[in-house]
């Protein structure tokens, strides 16, 4: 393996979503696309060029559990240079993070906060 080629995201509300990750969090639009056959749209995005998610939606897709610590992804994880600048960005925005936090082993300061669907999101400053 060389590295993550990308990650998928299936939504509950498309439109809500498409301006989260676009408008708020600045993903780059590669391509859209209607699946007619599943009622569906797929959305690639990409942070700085690079390739990084699929945002799907699906008629009625069921809800599932987003905490932390429950079963299946933990959480998605962004790298950003300065924490306060980018905390800052996102409160004009109106997203809420919470309080900073130090990773005990690295000594780097990182917040989390949630997407529309309540996917929990990482700022990990570098």
């Amino acid at each position: 393996m060389k590295a993550i080629h990308h990650i998928a995201i299936i939504t509950g509300n498309y439109k809500r979503s498409k301006a989260f990750y676009t408008d708020i969090l600045g993903l780059e639009v590669i391509r859209e696309v209607y699946r007619e056959e599943r009622n569906s749209f797929k959305l690639d995005l990409a942070l700085n060029g690079q390739y990084i998610i699929e945002l799907f939606s699906f008629p009625n897709p069921p809800q599932r559990p987003s905490k932390p610590e429950a079963q299946g992804l933990r959480h998605l994880a962004f790298s950003v240079e300065n924490l306060d600048d980018s905390i800052r960005a996102l409160k004009k925005k109106g997203v809420i993070t919470e309080p900073v936090r130090v990773d005990p082993y690295t000594g780097k300061r990182f917040t989390f906060f949630s997407d529309p669907d309540g996917l929990p999101l990482e700022l990990y400053e570098l």
